[in-house]
């Protein structure tokens, strides 16, 4: 492996993710502490969690991430749309949203296509610079179909793509990002995320050619760096 990374670099790349249903407000507060005091991107948390964690992070330069159509993509589109809209009112900075996979694997490609439009373009009325990640859950898909998928969702509008959401069958593998990065081109994001819970794995993902980290390990994997650096 030939990266070198900082602390503050590294730090910038991960979105401090909490999305266990059982999680409360009490949880989402230590999260947001967590991610004030590291300088992490964001905190990822549920939408019902968004205005808390808003609030927490006021005046800190941490993002607010939630999920849309999570973890399946297989709501409604004009219930994805409107998550969006009531995620971005209540103070999220970037959104990410699941791919309805089975219009994917089903040749619905059209369908697949509006429905993600259908949220970005709802998210960006609200705000023109909210981050959109579309979610492919790629453990699901064949080559051709991540391949495809990743086309599709930086044409609807995504700024980044993104493995995986931590709920399937599988995470993120280097070669999915590498395959990811290869097909989006270099001006779309790679998000890595599900089942990468240390510093090497975070960097092996990096190497791979993702921008962000999606992980509930944030707070370890800096700590394994700082370690690793003395």
């Amino acid at each position: 492996m030939n990266i070198i990374i900082t602390k503050a670099e590294l730090a910038g790349r991960i979105d401090h993710t909490l999305l266990k249903p059982e999680s409360t407000h009490l949880d989402i507060a230590e999260l947001c502490r967590q991610a004030r005091e590291n300088n992490f991107k964001t905190v990822c948390v549920n939408p019902c969690f968004v205005s808390a964690a808003a609030a927490q992070l006021a005046g800190s330069q941490v993002g607010v991430g939630t999920v849309i159509g999570f973890p399946l993509g297989a709501n409604d589109p004009s219930i994805k749309a409107a998550e969006a809209i009531t995620a971005v009112r209540a103070g999220a900075t970037e959104l990410d949203v699941v791919i309805n996979i089975g219009f994917l694997k089903g040749g619905q490609l059209s369908e697949a296509y509006s429905d993600l439009t259908g949220v970005i373009r709802a998210a960006r009325q609200e705000e023109s610079g909210i981050v959109v990640k579309v979610i492919l859950e790629t453990c699901l898909l064949n080559e051709a179909e991540k391949a495809e998928a990743c086309r599709l969702a930086v044409s609807a509008g995504a700024d980044y793509v993104k493995t995986s959401t931590g709920f399937a069958k599988g995470g993120a593998t280097v070669s999915d990002v590498a395959l990811l990065r290869k097909t989006a081109g270099p001006g779309i994001g790679i998000k890595a995320a599900g089942g990468i819970r240390d510093l090497n794995k975070a960097l092996q993902m990096i190497e791979a050619g993702a921008d962000r980290i999606g992980t509930s390990s944030g707070l370890s994997i800096i700590k394994e760096l700082a370690g690793y650096r003395l």
